[in-house]
């Protein structure tokens, strides 16, 4: 009888394993055949544009980036945040919480598209995905890691004008599953390669937010937008502002950026 009971549990497990498997392969297939058919029609001049539009958001140097986010509902704020980010190239990055002070010592830490959250109260850290929401309409790759170029292979698919400037459109197609987004509509400006607007989607083709990027100062030597405003696709008035208040080049060592220093980071 014990035989038979656990030769049916195995049956059922290998039943369970084969449905799944059904399930998740279209979605793999999808992902694959979209990367390869990028990568066939992406071009040099995209993937240099991309490059440029990155470097204008934030620097190749090591740096260190304090960002105010209000979420608003209809125009009215619901909630404000605020957060310390230290990012060294663009495979590391720590997003540190310093308000609320209920969530102050909270932390994320990215090497390379993995991702981990640490919290005063939990004694070891967690995996999260990049994907899943951070706060309001910002996701935790919005500010972990920001590396168009790096996650997604580029094809220009039109000009458009938008606000009155001439803008080049691409096509951004993920890398692989791991990246934030499945694929990304990016507006460039045509004459000095700043990133205007982006749409992200998600695997399934419905677009989720919309982002503006807007008022262009001087931060850690040069012009960069200092607000980023995204909104919620499917729910008008559900607003997520990102404010960039100080940007500055920073020596920011290999050792920061482990598991074992993160705990001993002052916060």
């Amino acid at each position: 009888m014990s035989h038979a009971m656990n030769h049916e549990r195995r049956l059922r497990r290998s039943v369970l394993g084969l449905l799944a498997g059904a399930v998740l392969l279209p979605a793999w297939m999808q992902v694959h055949a979209q990367a390869s058919d990028a990568q066939s029609a992406a071009t040099p001049e995209a993937i240099e544009m991309v490059r440029r539009a990155d470097e204008i958001r934030f620097p190749r140097e090591s740096f260190q980036t304090e960002i105010t986010i209000r979420n608003l509902s209809d125009g009215q704020q619901t909630d404000q945040r605020k957060f310390r980010i230290l990012s060294r190239g663009n495979d590391n990055t720590i997003v540190l919480t310093t308000e609320p002070a209920s969530e102050r010592g909270q932390a994320l830490l990215m090497r390379g598209r993995d991702l981990w959250i640490f919290m005063p109260s939990v004694s070891q850290p967690v995996r999260l995905s990049l994907a899943q929401r951070l706060t309001g309409q910002v996701a935790n790759g919005d500010l972990a890691r920001a590396n168009f170029a790096g996650d997604y292979t580029p094809s220009i698919i039109g000009e458009e004008t938008l606000d009155g400037q001439a803008a080049i459109v691409l096509d951004l197609v993920a890398v692989d599953r791991s990246v934030t987004y499945s694929r990304v509509k990016y507006w460039i400006a045509e004459q000095d390669k700043r990133p205007l607007k982006a749409e992200f989607y998600a695997l399934s083709g419905r677009l989720l937010k919309t982002a503006l990027y807007e008022d262009f100062k001087e931060l850690a030597g040069r012009l960069r937008p200092t607000r980023l405003v995204m909104e919620d696709a499917l729910k008008r008035g559900e607003v997520s502002v990102l404010t960039y208040e100080t940007m500055n080049i920073r020596d920011l060592p290999e050792r920061m950026f482990t598991r074992e220093y993160l705990r001993r980071l002052e916060q």
